[in-house]
């Protein structure tokens, strides 16, 4: 049999050697490899792409990005890994959790439950992809890009605009351009104040605006464009939205 990969993502050392002592127990029953660890999701999504990880153990609650972003960030790649959540009996998340079938362990861990999950992982159960959005209600800090097999995150604060683009859609900050996998009404919708609709097909964040451009009206649009901070493209505002658009100049 196969050896499976495993990472263990967990801020507190002590409950990582804890599901590390009981993975040895395991071995036996179900051959692995502990092929990384890391005490937070920025490292563990390093950690766990460099090492081909199979299956990740996650603490839902960590400082700077919580288990369940950690999740979502993972799911941009072409082949995820399995996802087992640790909890220390949050029960909100173990409500959610099996509403939805995502397998999950609870703080402290037991041996049988964790074998239980991980011969479940083994076997390829995976969770559908929109699951998480519908568990954690909080935005997320970054948006995360497949590039070259790893993932590489984007701080939300960095973000200038959302444009979207045929099947995709273009995120703007000014180091650069990055393609996502997102729809711009998810966007909107779990980042509410932060960014504001221009166009049918483009958000900018309303803390960037500095005022607005007139141009030649085309149709459908207000004949104005977005003047923003630190770029020098103008983004055109449509009729529909320019009356809510234009009371966000500073």
């Amino acid at each position: 049999m196969t050896q499976l990969r495993l990472v263990i993502v967990d801020d507190e050392l002590p409950a990582r050697d804890r599901l590390r002592e009981l993975l040895e127990d395991c071995r036996k029953e179900l051959p692995h490899v502990i092929v990384g660890e890391a005490a937070n999701g920025v490292e563990g999504l390093q950690t766990v792409t460099s090492a081909q990880a199979d299956v990740v153990f996650v603490d839902i609650h960590m400082p700077e990005m919580s288990g369940i972003e950690f999740a979502r960030h993972l799911q941009v790649l072409e082949r995820p890994p399995a996802v087992i959540f640790v909890t220390a009996h949050d029960q909100y998340a173990i409500k959610a959790f099996e509403l939805n079938a995502v397998d999950y362990l609870t703080k402290p861990v037991r041996q049988a439950r964790l074998l239980a999950a991980l011969k479940k992982a083994a076997i390829g159960v995976r969770f559908a992809r929109g699951v998480l959005e519908s568990i954690d209600y909080n935005p997320r800090r970054h948006f995360s890009v497949a590039e070259r097999g790893r993932v590489v995150l984007v701080p939300v604060s960095d973000v200038i605009y959302l444009r979207a683009e045929l099947k995709y859609v273009t995120l703007r900050t000014r180091a650069g351009e990055h393609l996502v996998e997102e729809s711009l009404s998810q966007v909107e919708q779990e980042f509410g104040g932060m960014f504001v609709r221009i166009h049918r097909n483009c958000l900018v964040a309303r803390r960037l605006i500095r005022g607005f451009e007139r141009g030649d009206e085309t149709e459908g649009d207000a004949g104005w464009s977005v003047i923003l901070e630190g770029i020098e493209e103008r983004l055109p505002v449509s009729r529909r939205q320019w009356a809510q658009v234009k009371s966000y100049a500073k």
